[in-house]
């Protein structure tokens, strides 16, 4: 198996988790099972790492992760490995900020390596973009005011519905060539800013090298336009059947959603893994 072992990429929310924010028990299971058969498993995710290694340690993962949509790519349990930040710009954050302010934006959400800064008090937005163990962390008051010091690893744009587009054509007219954004659209708009040239194949191109695993034999499951890249670099992308359907076309395989273990079922079928179906699984289509 060692020969022809597998990189499998889990995007989270969406993906590998249920809506709960849950891995379920058959998946995790399989995930398992693929693990003790000599494949490697690795989560890329938009979320940081404070957010994503309770789930890494749920499956007991000992590989690099993909956090911030491959802006922090990292170890978490090796802290030898050759981990790559590659934050914004604090210049050109500063600019966008002053932009969102002159549009009025609903908030702004700043991530640093190690800290967080909300521009307006909001607990919705607290509790979608933080675990309740981070929230006393938070440092809340203007962004402007406080100047942002660091260069952050991305900015998180609340805008009213009206302003997206806008604020999105303003980011290509002036910022093209210094930052990505993507738009998360559910359960509200977001738009979502990293360096420019970031995203998570960046990260699995650099995890897939350190293992020695070509394109063909890595497995990437997604849901949103921030897997677009990471699906598209795989050998073997899989939309989940909840996926956007930009994702859906050119996903070369699709899977059920990420609440009818789409991942676990896809995995038993295409590893040929022997375990008992607890669910519905998906076909290889």
């Amino acid at each position: 198996m060692q020969m022809n072992r597998h990189l499998i990429a889990l995007d989270l929310d969406g993906t590998l988790l249920t809506d709960q924010k849950q891995i379920s028990p058959y998946t995790k299971l399989v995930l398992q099972q693929a693990v003790e058969a000599g494949h490697i498993v690795v989560i890329a995710t938009g979320r940081p790492h404070r957010a994503s290694i309770q789930y890494y340690k749920e499956l007991a993962l000992d590989t690099p992760m993909v956090n911030f949509n491959g802006a922090l790519i990292h170890h978490p349990s090796d802290k030898k490995w050759d981990s790559l930040h590659s934050p914004l710009p604090n210049r050109t954050a500063k600019k966008i900020i002053q932009t969102c302010y002159d549009l009025n934006v609903k908030n702004i959400f700043a991530e640093m390596m190690d800290s967080m800064y909300l521009d307006r008090f909001d607990q919705e937005l607290v509790d979608v973009f933080t675990t309740p163990d981070e929230r006393e962390s938070i440092t809340i008051g203007s962004l402007k005011q406080y100047l942002l010091e660091d260069d952050p690893t991305s900015l998180l744009i609340h805008p009213e519905d009206y302003q997206v587009d806008d604020l999105r054509q303003y980011l290509n007219d002036h910022h093209a060539s210094m930052v990505e954004h993507r738009n998360w659209g559910v359960p509200w708009n977001v738009i979502e800013i990293v360096r420019k040239g970031i995203n998570k194949a960046v990260g699995l191109k650099k995890i897939a090298h350190y293992f020695h695993i070509p394109a063909e034999r890595i497995i990437a499951f997604g849901d949103e336009d921030n897997d677009l890249e990471m699906i598209d670099y795989a050998g073997v992308g899989v939309a989940m059947d909840n996926a956007i359907m930009e994702l859906k076309r050119i996903a070369a395989y699709h899977t059920a959603t990420n609440e009818q273990d789409g991942i676990g079922g896809f995995l038993s079928d295409y590893l040929k893994l022997e375990i008992a179906p607890l669910t519905t699984k998906s076909s290889l289509t």
